[in-house]
């Protein structure tokens, strides 16, 4: 029996507003889609109908007892009956006698298949079959047709799409660095303009406090020499001499401790003002981690726990300053994550930096010491959240195979560094996204997108490393940074 029932995915043409909705993963069933159908004993005459009718139909289905059999084209159609006697040949028999001549192979995709897939595959057939419409299989027994030209035009407008998400996000990119650009010239600035007073005070400290035991003895002396101690009792009274005189001392060291402190403050904002390097420096990891940790101190000294278990780490040529705003973006995203859950009872909110050496060949670690009591209030070992990580999805991975480094890495040696906490983790849809550029979670006005995006570029583009994701909700999460030892 004849079916001359046409359903339409979204419309028979594609309208302005539908390309408007398109996005770089749309699917085919986002496109118009024509179910016409005839059993391959009905007569010719019912496609040459349909066609009329449907002046954008681009060809029916053809069933046999109600399966698919394949489909005719409305060129394939026209080209035949437009041959001598067609008409007579083909719209007076059944539509078999016309398939019979008019088959071709059919490309088939399910209706999830990606459009710009589609496209490209559908560009891959030779000469005579790259108009032909596609087939669209929209359950197990239905199938439809897509009009091959609609389907460019959709491809067309997704690449268009393509190229100007692209140009936004490098020209956010480049804003993004000439901002930090501008900010490492005006850290180091101060940086420099602190330095210098800082020393100045440090240095001084010293001989103040020479200065200060000589008094202290030259006074003792005097004690013991004038005649007249009464008088120099009430007077050490008065002043409280002897508590003056253990204050002082401290007083001493409180002014050493602080300005030491300045120093290595300074010193942190100088190593994290190197933003616009130009050239691999040799650098201590380690030294890099505790700056980045000292500059963001004020945001840690309210509950938080560090736990720090560094391995033996050589330097490692790399742009310090880079790898200082990546192990910020992780803390900073780290911190975020446990003040959600920071007000629970017993819980107590742990970060966990591990560094060590590794052998990629076989992923034991040449030199590592886990932490034993990471647990649920205090924390979770990072090697079973990788593991835990792993099983739950292997989608959640960001780090990939690098060429470049591998040839100079040939010794097959990594530098992994691995932050992690125990937070409420993050959710697998949300962790095959994180690393795309403008993507966040976080409110308006808190959350530009491109933390873990320039985050993802500086590993792996400008070290060639890579940069690993492994969350269990509801267990924590963890970031592994590789960075190859050349």
């Amino acid at each position: 029996m004849l079916n001359t029932s046409c359903v339409e995915r979204p419309a028979q043409a594609m309208s302005q507003a539908s390309i408007g909705e398109l996005c770089l993963d749309s699917t085919l069933q986002q496109l118009s889609l024509y179910d016409f159908q005839v059993e391959a004993t009905d007569w010719g005459m019912r496609i040459s109908q349909m066609l009329e009718a449907n002046p954008l139909l681009p060809g029916v289905i053809v069933t046999h007892q109600g399966e698919f059999a394949g489909m005719i084209s409305r060129r394939r159609f026209l080209e035949f009956i437009s041959r001598p006697f067609g008409r007579e040949l083909f719209l007076k028999r059944p539509v078999r006698a016309l398939y019979r001549f008019a088959e071709t192979e059919s490309l088939i995709f399910p209706s999830n298949t990606l459009i710009v897939d589609a496209a490209r595959k559908s560009l891959l057939r030779s000469k005579e079959l790259l108009y032909e419409p596609i087939v669209v299989q929209v359950s197990p027994q239905t199938y439809s047709l897509l009009d091959v030209h609609e389907l460019l035009v959709a491809q067309s407008n997704i690449h268009e799409l393509a190229t100007k998400l692209l140009r936004q996000q490098t020209q956010s990119q480049l804003i993004q660095t000439e901002k930090l650009a501008s900010l490492g010239q005006m850290v180091a600035g101060v940086a420099h303009e602190i330095r210098n007073p800082v020393t100045c005070i440090s240095g001084n400290l010293g001989f103040l406090s020479n200065y200060s035991k000589d008094i202290m003895e030259l006074l003792s002396a005097y004690e013991h020499i004038v005649s007249d101690s009464e008088k120099i009792d009430q007077l050490k009274k008065h002043i409280e001499f002897d508590f003056l005189q253990d204050d002082w001392v401290e007083i001493l060291k409180s002014m050493k401790v602080s300005s030491q402190r300045l120093t290595e403050l300074v010193t942190s904002l100088h190593t994290f003002s190197h933003m616009d390097e130009t050239h691999l420096k040799q650098a201590n990891i380690h030294e890099c981690i505790d700056s980045t940790l000292l500059i963001m101190k004020n945001r840690l000294k309210y509950g938080f726990k560090v736990v720090k278990n560094y391995g033996d780490l050589p330097l490692v040529k790399c742009y310090s300053g880079q790898l200082s705003q990546v192990f910020m973006n992780i803390i900073s995203n780290a911190i975020d994550a446990l003040e959600e859950v920071k007000a629970e009872k017993d819980f107590m909110p742990a970060i966990t930096i591990e560094t060590e050496v590794i052998d990629s060949s076989d992923g034991d670690c040449v030199n590592s010491e886990l932490i034993q009591n990471y647990v649920r209030g205090d924390g979770v070992p990072p090697r079973k959240l990788r593991q835990n990580a792993k099983q739950l999805s292997s989608a959640s991975q960001k780090g990939d195979f690098c060429p470049e480094a591998a040839e100079k890495n040939q010794n097959n040696a990594w530098i992994a560094i691995r932050i992690a906490d125990n937070g409420p983790g993050i959710p697998p849809e949300i962790q095959r996204r994180i690393f795309e550029t403008f993507f966040t979670t976080k409110p308006a006005g808190k959350g530009t997108g491109l933390g873990l995006a320039i985050t993802y570029q500086i590993v792996t583009e400008k070290h060639k490393g890579k940069l690993n994701l492994h969350s269990t909700p509801g267990t924590g999460t963890e970031f592994e940074i590789l960075l190859p030892l050349i």
